[in-house]
């Protein structure tokens, strides 16, 4: 049995726990870094990166058929879907170096791999060794959320885990669940040539803005998505190459939706199993490690928890963030709090739906009267010139104009997005969109144009219109 001790131990090596582990490195500080599966974890192998190469090849194809509006005929589209396929793992693998072993062994973090296990509140135990450290950063994740359907596991279904090994186009896809991953993984199947039907108990994309969802539910029944709304499976069947969902109405009713293929898209769950919690003396629920406001467990001190496993927001980037905020308490003893305003979020389906800060409906109910200041894609000329104009922003403020967040649906949604998250964080007032110059002809100027709203009823005050006119009058 071999003894390692160390200063900090990171367990996952995902996008939260690379950043954890490098940023800890790079201050010299002794870290050991413990990974069971692929380095990268979701978001490099089966989330983020496979998901948006995927969406990318889908545009392509879209593209390619509206391409008459421009003047190009591109008539003959056919898609191989093995090369799509090869160009998935394509970019996994030109990522991948990044997240590798010999990479953070270059940077001196020991990386152990098995699976890690606690043994004690202060010792970790990954095969023939045992690791002893000061600190521990909990980051191993989150997994597809699999419901208890009758028969469901007795199908071959799919998760996200799974749908990018495949190699062969579904011919028929039901996608189970239209929350984010479930929309993106629908229209891009759509476009590649599958039939879809997506199937969900309540609305699409339910946590973000109404008005702003809408756009994107409507653009990809234009694609040709079907949507089976108000219905939940009951039981799940097959027959040959046929996979079929017995359907439960909200009124009572029962329907047959059937398929080549089974997407599940219901959520996800914190990877908790193989780490004998209770021996590390650390809380947890179904939703995750049980942390306080700076991510530290509340019962065991030498416990950190980042990303999907801290039981927030499930985002590459808010692991991000939450690596940030631990390297801070835990190398510098610097007091830090995660503010859940500070994590935007998108969606890259096409139209793109982002939002920053509160949605208008969660700001109502935290600040009561607000502003909302609305622009569309429409009166935007780089939008106009690209033939793309769906969508639109919402800007939210208090009356004072203070920024409190702002919804984007729209080709770029998700970088314009950025702006204003920063706005929120620095506490920034609106005059500060109106009064910048964005090059022309862009995207980000609807910005302004939105912030410019806030400001026309003060152009029919009649005490400024009788300024105006006694300046006038003086010369």
């Amino acid at each position: 049995m071999t003894i390692i001790a160390c200063d900090l131990c990171v367990i996952g090596a995902g996008s939260g726990g690379l950043s954890v582990a490098a940023a800890a490195a790079a201050f010299g500080v002794n870290v050991v870094l413990i990974e069971r599966g692929k380095m990268g974890g979701d978001c490099l192998n089966t989330g983020c990166v496979p998901s948006k190469a995927l969406i990318a090849a889908a545009h392509q194809v879209h593209a390619a058929r509206h391409a008459k509006v421009f003047g190009i005929d591109a008539d003959q589209i056919t898609v191989d879907y093995a090369r799509v396929h090869d160009h998935i793992h394509d970019v996994i693998a030109t990522i991948a170096p990044v997240d590798s072993q010999e990479r953070f062994e270059s940077l001196g973090v020991t990386v152990l791999r098995g699976e890690g296990r606690f043994v004690s509140p202060s010792t970790v135990q990954v095969g023939d060794s045992t690791v002893r450290a000061r600190r521990f950063v909990i980051a191993t994740g989150s997994h597809a959320a699999v419901p208890p359907i009758p028969g469901l596991k007795d199908v071959p279904y799919l998760t996200n885990e799974s749908v990018f090994d495949l190699k062969a186009l579904p011919a028929r896809l039901l996608v189970l669940g239209g929350g984010p991953i479930g929309c993106e993984l629908a229209q891009s199947f759509q476009r590649l040539g599958s039939a879809v039907t997506v199937i969900e108990m309540a609305r699409p994309l339910a946590k973000d803005d109404p008005e702003a969802a809408a756009i994107v539910i409507e653009a990809m029944r234009r694609d040709g998505v079907e949507f089976m709304l108000g219905r939940k499976a009951g039981a799940v069947t097959r027959d040959g190459d046929m996979i079929t969902l017995s359907l439960e109405g909200e009124d009572g009713s029962v329907s047959q939706v059937s398929g080549t293929h089974l997407l599940v898209a219901t959520g996800r769950r914190p990877i908790l199993h193989g780490l004998n919690l209770e021996a590390g003396n650390i809380a947890s629920t179904p939703r995750g490690i049980t942390v306080d406001s700076g991510l530290r467990s509340v019962t065991n001190r030498r416990v950190y928890a980042v990303g999907d496993v801290a039981g927030g927001a499930q985002f590459t980037h808010a692991a991000n963030y939450h690596a940030g905020l631990v390297i801070r308490n835990a190398l510098f003893r610097l007091p830090v709090k995660v503010e859940a305003t500070a994590i935007p979020w998108a969606t890259y389906t096409e139209p793109e739906l982002a939002q920053a800060g509160l949605t208008e409906d969660a700001a109502r109910r935290m600040h009561g009267d607000i502003r909302v200041m609305n622009a569309p894609f429409h009166h935007n000329d780089r939008a106009i010139a690209e033939r793309d104009t769906d969508g639109f922003i919402k800007a939210i403020t208090t009356k004072t104009g203070r920024v409190l967040g702002a919804t984007i649906v729209g080709r770029g949604a998700g970088d314009i997005a950025g702006q204003w998250q920063m706005a929120v964080n620095q506490k920034m007032n609106i005059r500060a969109f109106a009064g910048t110059v964005y090059p022309y002809p862009t995207r980000a100027e609807i910005s302004r144009r939105a912030a410019i709203a806030y400001f026309a009823p003060s152009l029919a005050s009649p005490w400024l219109r009788r300024l105006i006119a006694l300046l006038r009058h003086l010369g």
